[in-house]
């Protein structure tokens, strides 16, 4: 109703609207909910339902409508941000950020001016898009010159990104505890101008090309390569940009292979172990990360991809009535890794998997030969006879913690 009466996101008022649920979440929950997202991915949201429509509400405003929602986005968070802080911190004693996903972008040519600028802005048009108006107040300067320019270009009298009054700036900076990261994958980016003339996009304002190595594994969806060196720059990158904040890792995981057994995934240990392993000397480096949470604990619907990507640690049997639950080996070797807050030593993290890879084989034969379905089966599980703890929280910090896989 919001989106056929006011236009959503589109809309200023969609914040007046965002503040009034945000209260009421505050209310209802606040006194078991510590830990508060705003917003999950908003950059995908605004990209693919305002700018590509492949998600809703589906339009293709290209090169204004993603800018506009985005712009009230923020506004929105800030709003909520502001209400917790003024009327219910004092009481509740919780957190309230915001999660962004990006991935990492790195120049193909290091020693190449053109293409340390195109990685910088892509990292801009990505994560400081949202991040920088949290924690600075305005946004990013390269994307005001880049879009004011292009906007010129075109004819317009006015850039198509919006912009902040002063007294917006003021209210929307520092507000955020922490900041939630979702981190997937890494991108070779080299400059490409476009020309004006081609119309305005998002993808033509920020003038590259996002390439990748051949050589990374592939992850069972077309976009995503197992790439863990970009995750510690990343961090490192949040760390330095936004003034040290606490961290909490929101998404990081890997979809299931075409071809491959449901429960043997040892594509997602790999990716795992890589990736948690790079985070840890990003903590060695100094970045204040707090958590750490797989995406995801369950197979489940994933945007326009419906069920096909499965990216849970739990395999569900979705053409089940009662759609039971099998753990994946993941589970049992994400379980080591939690338990140890880290990678003790190669040879116990080795033994973790083959332990995971050993397990799975006999579920696989049990669910082929349909015993696994059977009730009072130990692959059974339901959510509401047990809990998987899927986050994990550094407390210690010393170098006998982490185990470095490889070259720092």
């Amino acid at each position: 109703m919001l989106q056929v009466t006011y236009g959503g996101w589109q809309n200023v008022s969609m914040t007046r609207y965002f503040s009034d649920y945000a209260d009421l979440c505050f209310e209802v929950f606040g006194d078991r909910v510590k830990h508060w997202l705003t917003f999950s991915d908003p950059r995908t949201m605004v990209e693919k339902g305002y700018e590509t429509g492949l998600h809703a509400p589906g339009l293709r405003l290209q090169g204004t409508g993603l800018y506009v929602a985005a712009h009230h986005i923020i506004k929105a968070h800030a709003q909520a941000w502001h209400s917790y802080n003024n009327t219910w911190r004092s009481k509740q004693h919780g957190l309230v950020g915001i999660s962004l996903n990006c991935d990492w972008g790195e120049p193909v040519d290091i020693d190449n001016p053109d293409d340390i600028e195109a990685a910088e802005r892509y990292l801009q048009f990505c994560l400081g898009w949202f991040a920088n108006p949290i924690y600075a107040g305005d946004y990013p300067q390269v994307m005001k010159d880049q879009i004011g320019t292009k906007s010129a270009e075109q004819g317009l009298e006015m850039s198509r990104l919006p912009t902040f009054s002063l007294q917006e700036k003021s209210y929307l900076k520092g507000t955020s505890d922490f900041l939630g990261l979702g981190h997937f994958t890494t991108r070779y980016i080299t400059q490409r101008k476009y020309p004006s003339h081609q119309g305005p996009s998002y993808q033509n304002d920020r003038d590259l090309v996002e390439l990748v190595d051949p050589n990374w594994p592939e992850m069972g969806s077309p976009w995503l390569y197992s790439v863990p060196w970009g995750f510690r720059r990343l961090l490192n990158f949040a760390q330095t940009q936004y003034g040290d904040p606490p961290i909490y890792v929101t998404e990081s995981g890997a979809p299931q292979k075409l071809h491959c057994t449901q429960f043997c995934d040892e594509w997602r240990i790999q990716y795992l172990k890589g990736y948690i392993n790079e985070m840890l000397k990003a903590i060695k480096d100094g970045v204040d990360i707090k958590g750490y949470t797989s995406w995801s604990l369950l197979d489940k619907f994933e945007w326009e991809k419906g069920y096909a990507d499965k990216y849970g640690l739990y395999y569900v049997e979705f053409n089940v009535r009662n759609k039971p639950r099998y753990p994946k080996a993941s589970v049992q070797y994400y379980k080591e890794i939690i338990t140890a807050s880290g990678f003790p030593n190669p040879q116990e993290v080795e033994s973790w998997r083959l332990k995971a890879l050993e397990t799975c084989s006999i579920n696989n034969q049990m669910l082929a030969t349909g015993d696994a379905a059977e009730t009072g089966s130990p692959l059974h599980l339901h959510l509401s006879e047990h809990l998987f703890r899927i986050t994990l929280h550094f407390c210690c910090r010393s170098s006998r913690d982490v185990y470095f896989s490889g070259s720092n």
